[in-house]
């Protein structure tokens, strides 16, 4: 989308929240242990700049909501989520070479307030199977966009990369145009 050229590569990483972890511990432990993994499998990652991220929802009580493991939590933290605001949370690093420590490391907090929704529109919402692989079980790039009253803050973050905050951070460093 930024005409940017990139290879994905994907982060084989523990991405389990340990007892007590604050969300941006866990989000700096995970992005660290990405960068980790893609260093580990690309050997062209010495030439090349690498881009790691990952996000968490934050609920209005503070928990970390990860990926539903069925359909029946997902339904619970859409319930969870109803009616309140609650916080994304993605971090992104960006590096240079094989060893070196990130070039940038930002974390970009997005507000989303979710209208209420009853257990029905939930339970049907969780079945879609939409937010299966989804922090905080929802996509608010697709039908969850109907439980958004507001965002404040970054929405491509809340879909999983805040892309203004990673093209400032790759202009700063001079890596793009």
């Amino acid at each position: 989308m930024l005409g940017v050229p990139l290879v994905a590569c994907a982060a084989d990483v523990d991405e389990s929240l340990r007892a007590g972890e604050a969300p941006d511990d866990y989000l700096e432990r995970v992005t660290r242990a990405k960068l980790g993994a893609v260093r580990a499998r690309v050997p062209a990652a010495a030439e090349s700049a690498i881009l790691v991220a990952d996000t968490v929802v934050v609920a209005p009580d503070g928990a970390i909501l990860g990926k539903p493991r069925n359909d029946d939590e997902a339904r619970a933290m859409i319930v969870r989520l109803a009616g309140a605001t609650h916080q994304v949370r993605t971090r992104f690093l960006l590096a240079a070479g094989s060893s070196t420590p990130p070039a940038h490391a930002q974390t970009v907090v997005t507000r989303v307030t979710f209208r209420p929704v009853d257990a029905d529109e939930a339970r049907a919402y969780a079945a879609t199977g939409e937010g299966r692989d989804k922090a905080g079980a929802y996509a608010v790039q697709g039908r969850a966009s109907a439980f958004v009253e507001r965002i404040e803050g970054s929405y491509t973050s809340v879909v999983g990369l805040p892309l203004c905050e990673v093209v400032v951070a790759l202009r700063t460093l001079g890596w793009v145009d």
